[in-house]
C-alpha cells in the first residue's frame, strides 16, 4: 500500500510504503516476513543509490511493525510520470500528424536508450529488479541538467512544463523494488530483460520495435551484457514453448 505524504517538513514530499499485517498468518511468521521484505527492499535501494543507480532514496523505516500493525518504509518522492503513462498519453497526441510522428519516434528512441542504460547500470551493481515494466519506471523532469526533487514546482500540472505529459525528456528512475534481489546470475538478469520485453509487447505495441535500442544501449553500458543477451535468447525460447503448450 502506497501513500503520498511528507517527511519532517511540509515541503519535503515523500512516499510511504506500508505492509499491513496478514491476519491469516501466524503472528510470528507474519512479523518475520514483513521485517525481511522491508529490510531487503531498503538494503537494495541503499546499495543502488550508493552505486549511482537512479532510484528513490530511503528516508526512514520501521521493519518491526511497532504495535503489531505491520511495517513501513518512507521513500523520496519522484516527480514526473511513469514511462507507461508518458508513452500512452504522448503517443496518442503526437501520432496524430506526420511531422509529430517523426519527432515522437526520435524521442522514443532516445528514451529507449535511457532505459537500457538504467537497466544496464542496475545489473552492473549486481541487482535484478524482478518486475521490470514501464509502470515501475518514472520519467523525472530535469531543470538545467539537474533532477527536480522534493516537490519543487515544475509546471501548471506539477508534471514539468505544460507538455510534460507528451514529452520524453528527463531522467529514468527505477521504482518499486519489492521483488528485487541481489544476484550475479546471468539467468536472473536475462529474465529481467525478458519481462521488460514482454511488457513492451503487451502495453506499448507501437513502441515494441524500439526495444532493440534498449538492448543495444544495455550492451554498451554493462560489461557483462554479452553473456546476458545470449542467455536472453534461451529465455525467449522457453517462453515461446510455454505459450505453445499453454
Amino acid at each position: 500500500m502506497l501513500y503520498h505524504t511528507h517527511f519532517l517538513t511540509p515541503t519535503q514530499r515523500s512516499v510511504l510504503k506500508y505492509r499491513p499485517s496478514k491476519p491469516y498468518r501466524h503472528p510470528t511468521l507474519d512479523k518475520r516476513l514483513t521485517r525481511h521484505r522491508i529490510l531487503s527492499e531498503a538494503r537494495t535501494l541503499v546499495k543502488c543509490r550508493r552505486e549511482g543507480v537512479n532510484v528513490p532514496g530511503v528516508l526512514a523505516l520501521d521493519a518491526e511493525g511497532s504495535g503489531g500493525h505491520g511495517g513501513w518504509m518512507m521513500m523520496e518522492w519522484i516527480e514526473g510520470r511513469t514511462v507507461r503513462e508518458t508513452l500512452q498519453v504522448g503517443g496518442k497526441k503526437w501520432m496524430a500528424d506526420q511531422e509529430g510522428s517523426e519527432v515522437w519516434q526520435q524521442s522514443v528512441k532516445k528514451l529507449m536508450g535511457q532505459i537500457g542504460r538504467a537497466v544496464g547500470r542496475l545489473h552492473e551493481v549486481g541487482v535484478v529488479h524482478g518486475d521490470l515494466t514501464t509502470s515501475n519506471m518514472m520519467l523525472q523532469p530535469t531543470r538545467d541538467g539537474e533532477r527536480v526533487t522534493n516537490g519543487e514546482p515544475t509546471g501548471p500540472n506539477g508534471h514539468g512544463d505544460q507538455d510534460m505529459g507528451v514529452r520524453l525528456d528527463g531522467e529514468v528512475v527505477l521504482i518499486d523494488f519489492g521483488l528485487a534481489a541481489q544476484s550475479l546470475q546471468d539467468e536472473d538478469k536475462a529474465v529481467d530483460l525478458y519481462v521488460l520485453e514482454r511488457a513492451f509487447g503487451s502495453t506499448h505495441p507501437e513502441a515494441e520495435g524500439g526495444f532493440q535500442e534498449v538492448l543495444r544501449v544495455y550492451g554498451e553500458s554493462y560489461r557483462g551484457a554479452k553473456v546476458v543477451l545470449k542467455r536472453l535468447e534461451d529465455v525467449r525460447m522457453r517462453g515461446r514453448k510455454r505459450s505453445m503448450i499453454g
